[in-house]
């Protein structure tokens, strides 16, 4: 795909909605890493279900500490997994309070070492929170990126490698999103709606454009 192709994709993008926001909702950085966490395997709403009591009572690592880990799988039992992803939390609490003075980390590194988080959750913590340029890898982002013929890879790891090679600097910051968000309302895994996309013309995916290119 050339640059001008590119750009051209993620300046739509940016004039379609030029400040894409998120779909979880929290309180602070502590509680949207929680959300995260969460959201693994679930939708947006479950988890945004679950949390609107559970963050009522327990919005820091101190008070998720002393809320338990019995009553905090009560908050979120109506999430897929929730037995092993409430374990997380309560560990991720732990350590937060013991070595990160109770505050969430701002690096890759320090981020994927906390129990639950593994890169894909870092980098949206990161962009989200901390404003990092970084692109996290759902399974939106993977079909949309292929779709459009952004990304060839077979992995998420070569996926986000080959969309930080190839995004320009000036759309990296809300690149992730376009792409969930373009996946979960238009570009859907069993029937994408090319009739409504505002980037038929430019994919090679989409029946649309096929059907001008007979």
């Amino acid at each position: 795909m050339t640059k001008d192709k590119i750009i051209t994709i993620f300046d739509r993008f940016k004039n379609k909605n030029p400040e894409p926001k998120g779909e979880l909702n929290s309180i602070n950085t502590y509680t949207f890493l929680v959300a995260v966490i969460l959201s693994a395997q679930a939708t947006d709403r479950g988890v945004n279900k679950a949390t609107d009591s559970l963050f009522k009572v327990a919005d820091t690592p101190e008070k998720m500490v002393k809320l338990g880990l019995e009553k905090l799988k009560d908050h979120i039992k109506t999430i897929g997994l929730y037995n092993a992803k409430a374990e997380n939390v309560i560990k991720m609490s732990h350590i937060l309070i013991d070595r990160f003075n109770s505050q969430v980390p701002d690096n890759i590194d320090d981020l994927v070492s906390l129990p639950g988080v593994g890169q894909k959750t870092a980098n949206v913590v990161l962009n989200i929170e901390f404003g990092h340029p970084t692109i996290a890898v759902d399974t939106h982002v993977f079909r949309v990126s292929k779709r459009l013929g952004l990304a060839k890879g077979k992995t998420v790891e070569i996926v986000e490698k080959e969309l930080t090679q190839i995004i320009p600097d000036a759309f990296k910051r809300h690149a992730h999103h376009w792409l969930i968000l373009h996946g979960r309302y238009i570009c859907k895994a069993r029937t994408p709606n090319c009739n409504a996309c505002f980037l038929s013309d430019l994919c090679p995916s989409s029946t649309e454009s096929a059907l001008s290119d007979s």
